[in-house]
This record gives structure tokens, C-alpha cells and sequence, in this order.
């Protein structure tokens, strides 16, 4: 078979035998054909994680959506992104949901990934000359008697497959990376990747375009069937409209979502692939009239173009940009809202739950943000002043007033997590709390969540194959240490749900990123409200830290084997160094801690907390104090030296804390105790 992904058979051959399987069962059996489209990018997108050396793979990093929806990638792919998702999408559909796979979309994914790899050959390969026109065509594809004989593959045998497969690439991988003669090697071979790469980004062409029919059926219908809208019940086709300003006053809308009592929740107005889904707002805001009139409820709009979406609730926000279609529930709260939403400037604050002024005056400026039509805020409160407190308050206020009615609430550890679940059944227990961490299934108003675990759970899908989570599934979106870091790692999450968002910092504001003023639409250096440490303290909410600047020869200079004494050359020598060591002779300070640790260095070190550190109140003994190690080898060897210097305290007294510890958050409540004999934790 001459395959229309020969383009990329020479250069990757292992990537072009995968790719090959579409083609062939993309007539005779479409849900194999999915799957192999969705592997197909998922070792692509491992290959150039591997590879290009501008992309350093996000920490923890587990699955192919933690890596298509890094910054990173989603910068490298740009529109490509939106490709790399229904791939995906569509192959997540093909293993995990039980009714049938049309041969539609089969046919849809074998062209939408021959675009991904004219890209990818475009991008990074040697002759990317020969790419560069050509085109896909369906009708190439192989026939039904023409496929092979092969009985058609069932989601269960799939789902095997995947498995098997994951564990072969894994093994692989580590050996192709084994085989490299160093980490050099590897360097310098990935340079020279990315400098193809940007020599080659200037050949890339606008790809062909699709016709509105093509995009609708190709695009539009599958993430309309992906938010559980059934094609010629709850959703119509070319639904016809009268009162429209034209010769015969008839229109045709392209969609209508339609609520249980027959009237209209949404109208979605399309436009082919290469055009601004923008193109049809006059044209949606017609329909739109049409339909109030003849039912009395105005819908909600939506304007795509297959790739790019965009919500309109004409009646209270202008157009903004969402990842997919509402669910029929989420619709509903969103016309409900309309009538039942109270304003916020009077409505009454709990001074149970936040009573202080700036926690009070920090909620007051997001609701007066929010009744001007903004959606997004930042917080700034320096540490141990209420952040989480203030979030509640703002959960319960908005919730009275029918603003929201789900919240998200998402922090970057586990532990964190349920230090705000405790803080939110106790001081606003009727909004019944799900920690999605370690209840993935739970159901009620605030979830609470990690972000890799949200990460994963966007693709998570019901027993009838419907997205568990849709993108208006959440009424409010709460970052809990909102950073540069979670923006880059975590881009992808906020940008899925169409929500309020709202995020809380301790980062001084001088100090905050262009990136993050730029997630919440604020000017730089203008956070929604602000409240620093010096005011804190002045307010005496906070007390001012004491340092004690202790001199630690090794850590401040390094080591030079030359300078040991007799005894600690000796040490030295039972080492097992690197080469770049041996051949220097020195340990720069930066390495200090890092894997090489000295006893006498800790030791002073904890000499000196244990003689200076803050005493409780009665003066009887040494305050909780927190030690922040290197790592995990590091945290374990001060623990060792603390249990040798201080064996009276029975090996009780300090704990490492981390993630590589069992029942950690048990350590943590402990070291939370006042009254227990933790007091300082690593």
C-alpha cells in the first residue's frame, strides 16, 4: 500500500509503521484506526520531549496531556495543539467508551494526524522541501475489502493493548537512552535537533483549509457528542428561524442545544477551519433574536470554527474563547443564574470565617471586580495571614448571592489539599467538600484537588462516555499559591474551564511574574487586592523574623582536597567520585548538601538551632522549627545526625516530612499538635 504518510517513513521509521495503521483500518475498523492515531502522537510528542533540547519535560509529568499541554509544547505545536487534542480525544473514546466508533471520525483523525506529521516533518525534518505541498486525501484511503480480513478490535481488547504497549515504549526508551555513550552525548545530540528545527520553522505553509460542512462534521460534532448532546433530540441541525432581516425573514441555525422543557439553552453559529469563528457573531446575534422571540428564553452563543470556540452570554459578558461545548446542566445554571443573581456590593460578609479588614476589603475588591464584568483576580497576603480563610469567605459570599454554585479549589501538594478541605468543613460545612486526591468519584459544591490529579481527571469520563468534567463545570476556580511555575506546568487546567478564576500569592507584588499578572488580566504590578508582610507586621498579625547568620566555612567556599587534614583526605579517598572531581580535586559549594554531606557542618548547624532557635512561651523548650534540606538524602542524613547528637529524645523529636515518606500528612498533624513531642520538622 502506498501510504499518504510516507513523508515521514525514512527518517522515523518506528513513528511511520504505527502511523500506517490508521490508513488501513481507518474504513474497515475505526476505533482501531482511533487508537493507533492517538498512539501515533504519543510517541511523537515523547520524541520530541526527548529530542528538541528548548523542551525540558515537566516535572512529574505521567501522561500524554501533562506533556501536550505543557507550555512548552503548547508554544513549539501552536495551532498544532488543537490537532494533538481530538487525537487524543479521540482515542480516549476509542478505549474507554462502549458505543461505536463512525467511520467519520476514523477518517477525520487519519487526516487530522497526516497534518500533525507534515508539521513534524516540516519542523524537524532533513528535507523538508519534499513536504511542503502536500496534501491528504480521503479517497486514497484503503477500502473495506481491500483492509485486511482482521476481525475488528473491541474497546476491551484496546485497552489490553494499551497497556502492553505503554510497558514495551517505557523499555524502549530507557534503552535507546542506555546506549548513548553520555549525558554529553545526548546534549549535543539535541542541540543539533533544535537547531534543525528553527532552521526549518520558515518552511512551514498554511495547511488546506476545510468547508464549513467538513468542519462541522469533522470538529463541532464530536465535541458537541463529547458534552452529551444527542444529534436530533436534545441537539438540531439547520434549525429554521423566522424574523430574520434578509428577503424571505428564514434562517437556519446551524445548531440549537435544547433544555427538557423545549426551549432553547444554545445556539452555535460555524464557520470553516481557515475564517474567525468571529465572523458569525452578527449573524448568532440574529438567530438569537429569532429564538427569544419564538420561545421566550435567549439562548447562549457559541461562534467556532472546529479549532477555536467562543461562549457569548450576550446579556451580561462579551465574547471570550472556551476549550468545548456546555453540558445541558451546565446550560441550565447558566440561564437560571440570569434571574436569581443578587448583587454582591451589599451583600453581607461572615466575620466568622474572615473578619479582619484586609481579609474583608480583599473580598469586597473582587466582587466589585466581578459585578464590572472582570472574571479573573489576584490576591496577594503574605504568608500565615488567612489566605485560605479569605478564599472561603469569597466561596460562601458568592455562593449566597447565586453566583456560583461548584468550586474548584486547586493547591500544588496533597497535604495542602487537606488542610483546606479540614478549613472548609469547618468553617463552611453545608458546601460538602470532595477531596478529588483521594475521592475521585465524590460528588458536591467544593472540590478540592492537586493540580496533576485535576490534569488527569479533565479526561475522565462517565459510564455513557461523557466527560465527567465539563468545561462549565466549575462556577469558580481557586489557585492556592498562584506562581510562574503552576502557569507553565498547569496552563492547561484554567485554561479548560470557563470560570471565575481567583488566585492566591504570598510573592510580593514587585516580585510577581508578567506571566502571572497576565493569567488573571491584570496590569503589571496591580493585583486585585493586596496585603504585605511589613503591613502585616505593623499591624501586629505577624511577628518579624530574627536571622542569625552563622559561618559554615564548606557551604560558603567549597572544598579543596589540598586544604584537608590527614584524616579527611583519608575520608576522601573511600569516596566514589565523579571524574570531573577527581580531576580538579575541588567541591564547588553549590554541591555542598546537594549529595555530598559533612557531618560537622549539620552538626554546627543544628548547635546552633537548638541553643538559639525561638523557645515556646514557658521557655521550657525549643519551638516547632521547620529545617529545609537539599532533598530527600539530605533531609534523612540531618535526621541521622539530630538522633546521634540528641539520643535522649528517642529519635521523637525530629522527622523527615516529604513525599517519599508513608502517612506524611499523619507526621504533619502531629508536628501541627502543640502539645506533641515533634518539634522539628525536615
Amino acid at each position: 500500500m502506498n501510504s499518504q504518510y510516507a513523508l515521514i517513513a525514512g527518517q522515523w521509521p518506528e513513528l511511520h509503521e504505527e502511523a500506517l495503521k490508521v490508513e488501513q483500518f481507518a474504513l474497515s475498523d475505526p476505533r482501531t484506526a482511533c487508537f493507533y492515531a492517538r498512539r501515533t502522537i504519543e510517541l511523537l510528542v515523547e520524541w520530541v520531549y526527548d529530542n528538541d533540547s528548548q523542551l525540558e519535560r515537566p516535572y512529574g509529568a505521567q501522561t500524554l496531556a501533562d506533556l501536550m499541554y505543557a507550555r512548552v509544547f503548547c508554544d513549539l505545536a501552536g495551532e498544532q495543539t488543537r490537532r494533538f487534542r481530538l487525537l487524543k480525544d479521540l482515542g480516549n473514546k476509542a478505549v474507554h467508551r462502549s458505543d461505536p466508533i463512525r467511520v467519520g471520525d476514523a477518517v477525520t483523525a487519519a487526516r487530522e494526524l497526516f497534518q500533525v506529521l507534515r508539521w513534524f516533518a516540516l519542523s524537524y525534518g532533513r528535507d523538508p522541501q519534499r513536504v511542503r505541498g502536500c496534501s491528504f486525501n480521503a479517497d486514497l484511503l484503503p477500502s473495506r475489502d481491500a483492509s485486511t480480513a482482521q476481525q475488528a478490535q473491541s474497546r476491551e481488547q484496546l485497552e489490553v493493548l494499551a497497556q502492553q504497549l505503554e510497558e514495551r515504549d517505557t523499555q524502549l526508551r530507557d534503552q535507546r537512552l542506555a546506549t548513548l555513550a553520555s549525558q554529553a552525548e545526548l546534549d549535543r545530540l539535541r542541540q543539533e535537533i533544535t537547531t534543525l528545527r528553527r532552521a526549518n520553522e520558515a518552511a512551514a505553509r498554511p495547511e488546506p483549509d476545510l468547508s464549513e460542512f467538513d468542519t462541522r462534521r469533522s470538529y463541532i460534532d464530536f465535541y458537541i457528542e463529547e458534552a452529551g448532546w444527542v444529534h436530533g433530540q436534545s441537539c438540531t441541525h439547520e434549525h429554521e428561524v423566522q424574523g430574520m432581516p434578509n428577503a424571505t425573514g428564514t434562517g437556519f441555525v446551524d445548531y440549537v442545544l435544547w433544555g427538557d422543557d423545549g426551549k432553547p439553552l444554545a445556539l452555535v453559529e460555524a464557520k470553516r477551519t481557515s475564517r474567525d469563528s468571529m465572523e458569525g457573531q452578527r449573524q448568532a446575534e440574529l438567530y438569537a433574536n429569532c429564538l427569544e422571540q419564538r420561545y421566550g428564553q435567549r439562548p447562549i452563543i457559541f461562534l467556532s470554527n472546529g479549532y477555536r470556540h467562543r461562549l457569548w452570554d450576550d446579556l451580561r459578558y462579551p465574547p471570550r474563547e472556551v476549550q468545548g461545548f456546555y453540558k445541558k446542566d451546565e446550560l441550565e445554571t447558566l440561564i437560571r443564574r440570569r434571574e436569581i443573581r443578587q448583587p454582591l456590593a451589599q451583600a453581607t460578609l461572615s466575620n466568622t470565617i474572615a473578619g479582619r479588614y484586609y481579609q474583608q476589603r480583599a473580598i469586597r475588591a473582587i466582587c466589585e471586580s466581578l459585578e464590572q464584568g472582570r472574571l479573573k483576580a489576584l490576591l496577594v497576603q503574605a504568608t500565615g495571614t488567612g489566605k485560605t480563610r479569605t478564599a472561603i469567605s469569597l466561596t460562601d459570599v458568592l455562593t449566597r448571592c447565586n453566583w456560583v454554585k461548584r468550586v474548584l479549589f486547586l493547591a500544588d501538594r496533597t497535604s495542602l489539599v487537606l488542610q483546606a478541605e479540614r478549613a472548609f468543613r469547618r468553617f463552611l460545612p453545608d458546601c460538602s467538600p470532595v477531596n478529588l486526591v483521594t475521592n475521585k468519584g465524590g460528588e458536591g459544591r467544593v472540590f478540592l484537588s492537586t493540580y496533576p490529579t485535576m490534569m488527569n481527571l479533565i479526561d475522565a469520563e462517565d459510564a455513557n462516555g461523557v466527560k465527567r468534567f465539563g468545561v462549565g463545570h466549575f462556577d469558580l476556580v481557586i489557585i492556592d499559591e498562584a506562581h510562574r511555575s503552576v502557569y507553565q506546568k498547569y496552563g492547561a487546567i484554567f485554561a479548560y474551564f470557563d470560570s471565575l478564576l481567583s488566585g492566591l500569592t504570598a510573592t510580593p507584588r514587585e516580585e510577581i511574574d508578567r506571566n502571572t499578572y497576565e493569567l488573571f488580566d491584570r496590569a503589571i504590578g496591580l493585583p486585585t487586592d493586596e496585603y504585605g508582610l511589613d503591613q502585616a507586621i505593623a499591624d501586629r498579625f505577624l511577628v518579624p523574623f530574627r536571622p542569625i547568620s552563622v559561618s559554615l566555612r564548606f557551604p560558603r567556599e567549597g572544598i579543596n582536597y589540598a586544604d584537608l587534614s590527614d584524616e579527611e583526605k583519608a575520608q576522601w579517598d573511600l569516596l566514589d567520585w565523579e571524574e570531573n572531581v577527581l580531576g580538579t580535586g575541588r567541591v564547588d559549594s553549590g554541591a555542598i548538601n546537594n549529595w555530598l554531606f559533612n557531618d560537622d557542618t549539620v552538626d554546627k548547624g543544628l548547635e546552633v538551632l537548638m541553643t538559639q532557635g525561638c523557645q515556646e512561651a514557658s521557655g521550657d523548650r525549643l519551638g516547632k522549627s521547620v529545617i529545609f534540606a537539599r532533598n530527600h538524602k539530605h533531609a534523612e542524613f540531618i535526621r541521622e545526625r539530630f538522633d546521634h547528637n540528641y539520643p535522649h529524645l528517642a529519635g521523637k523529636a525530629a522527622r523527615v516530612i516529604d513525599n517519599q515518606v508513608k502517612y506524611a500528612q499523619s507526621l504533619i498533624d502531629e508536628f501541627a499538635d502543640s502539645g506533641s513531642d515533634l518539634r522539628r520538622a525536615c
